[in-house]
Parts: C-alpha cells; structure tokens; sequence
C-alpha cells in the first residue's frame, strides 16, 4: 500500500541541505506537497528554488512547544500528515572533556527531542485516521562510536530505541500507522565524508520506502537499500531449518 497525494502532505525535518534537501525535492517531484523544516530560512530558499508544492518552514526542532503549535497549524492550514521523516540532525564533532553537560544535551535536544516532539505532533493527526508514514533517519552510531561522537552515538542511538517503544506503545492498536528506522549510508554531505554516497541517490531510496506504507514495515529497519534482519539466536535459527522458515531481507525496490 502506497502513500499518495491525496493522503495529505509530506514533512521532512533538516531540509535546508543534503539529504534532507534531496528528499524535499523528490517527494515535490512526485506530486506531494511538501513541509520542509529547518533552522535557516537562506538553506531552505535553496531547496524549494523552482518547487511550486514546497513550503518551507523555520523551525528548531528541539522546541516541543514551537513543533507542536507549527504541526497544528500545518493540520487547519495546510492539510493532514501523511509523511514524516524526521531527518533534523547535529554532529558537533567535540571530544567528551570539551563538552559540558549543556552542550551535550543541546545535541541529544535536537537528535532525540526533535524526533520526540515531531513524531507525537505528527501522531496527533495520524491517530484520528489510523493512517500515517514515519520515517526516521538513523544510523549505527550507537553500536561503534567513533572518537568525537559521545553525544551524536548517544543520542542517535537513544532515538533508535523510541521507534521500538512508539511501536510497542502503538502498533497492535494502530496498525495503519507505519513507523521504521533508515540508515541512509556515509553521505557526501557535511555531517558526512567526501567519497561518501550521493544523497540524490539515496534520497531516492529513502523517498520510496517512506511511500510505502505496508504494515509489514512497522518497526522495520533499513539501510541503504535493503532491510537488516534482527540478529537470531542458535536455537531459532534451527527452528527455522526444521520447520522450513526463511525470512528473507527485502529491497527497497521490492516493497
């Protein structure tokens, strides 16, 4: 089942550049109208330069109160969300004895609380159809943080275990709301490396798994283009020999 136009609009957060800027424009280029946020009006003339469906919108995501009153008003003035991804990301690169506690939380306010509070303004809406997209772009800092990443692994991290405790809040009771995790990859961006991948192409495979709305998805996760299976234990996989299961990882193209 696809996400469509007539389903209401799309938002993507950190739109002012890179992938967040790529997925802006595709989802435009795909008929949606599209709500991009971000923390500087200059960054998102860019992405909506020619774009007649963008509207860009600025925003610190960390602001719960701010999040919520704009997601109301996209709801009466705009239309309904039927996409989120929660893109909106800092990577301050700070070794954890130059970091104060401040600081520290001012990274885990944007990567954690923007997704928080852009995820339960989205859900407001979502709730009274039983129908929605969410998408939240994550990464495996978490599992091996590199040298300069305290706050960024801790946080990103932190944010892939709210899409587990959002789906085991709501996923029995609300099953047409479709909520999973994407890795996109080392991009060629600024939070990136040089020789890292291209968000136009990325952005595609993004876009196109959060069109899709199977309930499959629901807690899900992908990276690049193809889903990570739960690591399985020694007994369950023996199990699956003797009773012939195979769960097979998809394609982004294949749903």
């Amino acid at each position: 089942m696809k996400i469509t136009p007539k389903d209401g609009i799309v938002v993507v957060t950190g739109a002012g550049s890179g992938l967040g800027r790529a997925m802006a424009r595709q989802f435009c280029a795909a008929g949606f109208t599209v709500v991009g946020m971000g923390r500087q009006a200059e960054t998102l003339a860019k992405t909506g330069a020619g774009l007649d469906r963008f509207h860009p919108v600025v925003l610190d995501v960390s602001d719960g109160g701010a999040v919520t009153r704009e997601f109301s008003r996209l709801r009466d003035g705009v239309g309904p969300v039927a996409v989120l991804v929660n893109n909106a990301a800092v990577y301050p690169r700070k070794d954890f004895l130059s970091e104060t506690g401040d600081s520290f939380m001012q990274t885990v306010n944007t990567n954690l609380g923007g997704t928080v509070h852009c995820t339960r303004a989205a859900l407001a809406g979502m709730v009274q159809t039983g129908r929605g997209r969410i998408l939240n772009v994550a990464t495996f800092a978490d599992v091996a943080p590199l040298p300069t990443a305290s706050a960024y692994a801790v946080s990103k991290g932190a944010a892939r275990i709210f899409t587990r405790a959002v789906v085991a809040d709501l996923g029995d009771r609300f099953p047409g709301i479709v909520m999973s995790d994407w890795m996109p990859g080392m991009l060629a961006t600024k939070m990136g490396i040089a020789d890292g991948l291209d968000p136009e192409v990325t952005a595609a495979w993004g876009v196109q798994l959060a069109l899709s709305c199977d309930r499959s998805l629901t807690g899900s996760v992908f990276e690049m283009d193809h889903e990570v299976l739960e690591p399985r234990g020694l007994k369950s996989r023996l199990k699956d020999v003797i009773l012939l299961r195979r769960k097979r990882a998809r394609r982004v193209s294949e749903i």
